[in-house]
């Protein structure tokens, strides 16, 4: 499978109570064409990290209503998205209007990122953002049938990118990566979110700490 046929089976995903950033477009936030911008940043930062080594492919869970619903990018805000971009040698503009808005587990994975050379994707087991019955602007996990069709995504883009190792960030992440990957390849950390943060900071600096 190719970055395009990858992304184009991404825009037809759907599933009820969720946002695909990649093909709706949010009333309240968004301008008009921002399913197409980040589309297009997912592509170009997928044929170029095709060509490139990866040395880690981070993954989580499921995109967050304050993140990634909004950039299209995993563990990414309106806050981090140029940086994100500049680290495949890309220029990305928001594509939400009104102020820029933050979110604490992007703000912690990005303290990380900011000292780290190694070319790093971003994902999650699942792609899209879930959220409550009737309230957009919600998280909630993903279900089961959620996580089976991320789990094939996921091991499509593991197929892309050939990564030389996981990092699993929180349980159901390395539930995921451990039905996909070598054993030998993962390594588990501790979530930011829910108290976590100190740990997954040691974790993460021990981790890189030589890079």
């Amino acid at each position: 499978m190719r970055p395009t046929e990858f992304v184009e089976s991404l825009r037809k995903l759907e599933f009820e109570n969720t946002f695909n950033p990649y093909s709706n477009r949010c009333a309240v936030y968004d301008l008009d064409n921002a399913s197409q911008r980040r589309t297009l940043t997912l592509l170009c930062m997928l044929e170029i990290a095709t060509e490139r080594r990866v040395d880690s492919l981070w993954i989580g869970r499921d995109l967050g209503y304050r993140g990634g619903r909004r950039t299209g990018l995993a563990f990414t805000d309106d806050v981090h998205v140029q940086a994100h971009a500049k680290r495949w040698g890309l220029s990305m503009d928001r594509s939400t209007k009104g102020e820029e808005v933050a979110e604490r587990t992007a703000a912690v994975i990005w303290r990380i990122l900011s000292q780290v050379r190694a070319p790093i994707f971003l994902w999650n087991v699942f792609p899209l953002h879930p959220h409550e019955p009737g309230i957009p602007f919600s998280n909630r996990t993903h279900n089961s049938q959620e996580r089976r069709t991320g789990e094939e995504f996921l091991s499509q883009l593991i197929a892309l990118l050939r990564p030389h190792r996981f990092v699993a960030i929180g349980n159901d992440a390395a539930q995921a990566a451990r039905r996909l990957c070598d054993q030998r390849s993962i390594i588990q950390v501790r979530h930011p979110s829910h108290g976590g943060q100190t740990r997954f900071l040691t974790q993460m600096n021990e981790l890189y700490s030589g890079l």
